[in-house]
């Protein structure tokens, strides 16, 4: 019963992030709820985690805790009647089965986050008197 819950669960995070994703590209969509979206979106569509899932407990949290979070603020701010027409596009999408956009992009930036923190780390480790 529990996995059919979180199986169900999931599916509603998918399509929220659709619906989401066709409200990025909607030219009606206010800035802000638009910039969540975009940040929200990039994220989901991201094929490299942030944290990635390895790590014990941190690993899971942004998937179970900030993706829900930045879906929910921005859904919050969306205007309803666009909110619904971007509901029927990701239903429609969801109905044709069509694979998942995925964003490259973001995941460059996900590893140039990565390399910075590496490069802060080396740096600090270099600067240490004893190397640390």
């Amino acid at each position: 019963m529990m996995l059919d819950d979180l199986r169900r669960w999931a599916r509603l995070l998918k399509r929220q992030v659709m619906v989401l994703w066709f409200a990025c590209r909607h030219p009606r969509t206010p800035w802000l709820p638009k910039l969540i979206a975009l940040c929200v979106v990039a994220y989901a569509l991201s094929p490299i985690d942030l944290i990635p899932d390895f790590i014990p407990v941190l690993g899971y949290l942004d998937d179970l805790l900030l993706l829900p979070l930045g879906i929910w603020l921005a859904l919050r701010l969306m205007p309803t009647a666009l909110l619904e027409e971007c509901r029927q596009q990701a239903l429609a999408w969801e109905a044709q089965q069509t694979p998942r956009p995925v964003n490259r992009v973001a995941a460059g930036v996900i590893v140039l986050i990565w390399l910075g923190l590496l490069a802060w780390l080396w740096h600090l480790y270099a600067a240490s008197p004893a190397g640390l």
